[in-house]
């Protein structure tokens, strides 16, 4: 369809809200993002019919107002520079992400005010969050538009490692910087987190990727975080030695995400 624009009749039965399957809406969609001919020619469509125009009219009473004047340079920058957000990811997300970096920065105060044999608690953190930051950019719970944009023809793999790169993106810089700043370098904590969301996108396209980050987060604090705390040592697992078993577990994790990538297209 990249090449040979939209026939008449499936424009025509787009306009009206025919079933069509779910892999010709998720090309269709994508080629009239692409094409203002072919959007032009749907806009005829819509036209020459008697009730959508219609329809249109009234939606657009309804939600005209909430839009604001539309109009100017301006406006024009600030609607691309959405459209543009939307692809990655959502602005109702960007709060939950700052509250995630706030959780280990806490921890790294903590680390300044207490004792200095215990090991850095932001190490024992830090793998978590790249885990935490995935589970806001695709949640219910954290966007309130999450249910729509679950089920659009577009939704899938690609859309959640988008959202996934900008939650990391977010995240790990400052993480790492107040990381250094402990003892608690990258070079031991990175490699698990990614690891951790390999497993979290892996295990979230069988159970949804909230539960997947929940039940990651408690394996983590009970096998690891707690005992550390009570033996006062550094944890064999962030030793550089075990660096090949979390190369295998991300490779791993990240072959099982392939084989089920789309249980992506469900709402979760």
């Amino acid at each position: 369809m990249s090449d040979v624009c939209v026939p008449e009749d499936l424009l025509t039965r787009y306009a009206t809200g025919d079933d069509l399957p779910e892999e010709t809406l998720w090309v269709l969609e994508a080629h009239l993002e692409r094409c203002p001919a072919c959007r032009a020619r749907m806009t005829r469509v819509i036209e020459a019919d008697p009730v959508l125009p219609v329809l249109v009219e009234s939606v657009r009473v309804a939600v005209g107002p909430r839009l604001g004047p539309g109009h100017g340079r301006l406006w024009g920058l600030r609607h691309r520079a959405r459209r543009a957000l939307a692809r990655w990811a959502v602005p109702a997300v960007l709060p939950w992400l700052a509250m995630t970096v706030a959780v280990p920065l806490a921890a790294t105060l903590l680390e300044a005010a207490g004792p200095g044999d215990m090991p850095p608690l932001l190490l024992l953190i830090a793998p978590l969050v790249p885990v935490l930051g995935v589970a806001v950019s695709w949640n219910r719970w954290t966007d309130p538009a999450h249910a729509l944009v679950a089920v659009t023809p577009q939704a899938g793999l690609t859309l959640v490692l988008r959202r996934t790169l900008v939650a990391l993106l977010v995240t790990l810089p400052p993480v790492a910087l107040a990381g250094l700043a402990v003892g608690a370098s990258p070079a031991r904590w990175l490699l698990p987190g990614l690891a951790f969301t390999a497993v979290v996108l892996a295990a979230g396209a069988l159970t949804g990727v909230g539960r997947a980050a929940v039940g990651v987060t408690a394996l983590w604090s009970v096998a690891v975080v707690v005992p550390t705390l009570a033996d006062a040592r550094d944890p064999v697992v962030l030793a550089p030695a075990a660096a090949p078993a979390w190369l295998a577990v991300a490779v791993a994790a990240t072959a099982v995400l392939a084989r089920f990538r789309d249980r992506y297209r469900l709402a979760r």
